[in-house]
């Protein structure tokens, strides 16, 4: 099988996206890790072979997952990020829905990430974004 990964989406442009949204909330920067990265796009991989019926990896890594018909890593983040509303710290819960690939973005004691991008043969772009050490552990505020 040929997979097409996309050359925009370069290490910097996911974690500057990144790591504006840590600042914001006080946490310090995540760094690339290319162990993370290769892990990211292995996986990417294996869902581009199951047409991009996308599930979680279950893997050692925290993750986040974004399928769309243009997407860049820029716009996964963003995407992501858009789940920032959803998320009350007091509570330290979802109150209007999804916010977990926010919180993981976010996580205080996540300090590397990995990110993988390919094309999808018939759905778009698949792109995923794994963290290490994972966070949204249950009882825990990410920040």
């Amino acid at each position: 099988m040929c997979y097409i990964t996309l050359a925009q989406d370069s290490p910097e442009e996911y974690l500057d996206e990144h790591n504006k949204a840590r600042a914001e909330v006080g946490v310090g920067p995540l760094k690339w890790n290319e162990t993370i990265a290769a892990y990211a796009l292995k996986y990417a991989k294996l869902m581009v072979e199951k047409n991009c019926d996308v599930a979680p990896s279950r893997g050692p890594y925290g993750e986040s997952q974004a399928l769309g018909v243009e997407m860049s890593g820029a716009d996964a983040v963003t995407l992501w990020l858009s789940e920032k509303p959803n998320y009350e710290l007091k509570s330290n819960k979802c109150v209007f829905g999804e916010c977990s690939h926010y919180t993981q973005m976010v996580w205080r004691n996540s300090t590397d990430l990995g990110c993988a991008s390919l094309k999808c043969p018939t759905v778009g772009v698949f792109i995923i974004c794994n963290y290490s050490p994972p966070g949204n552990i249950k009882g825990e505020t990410p920040y």
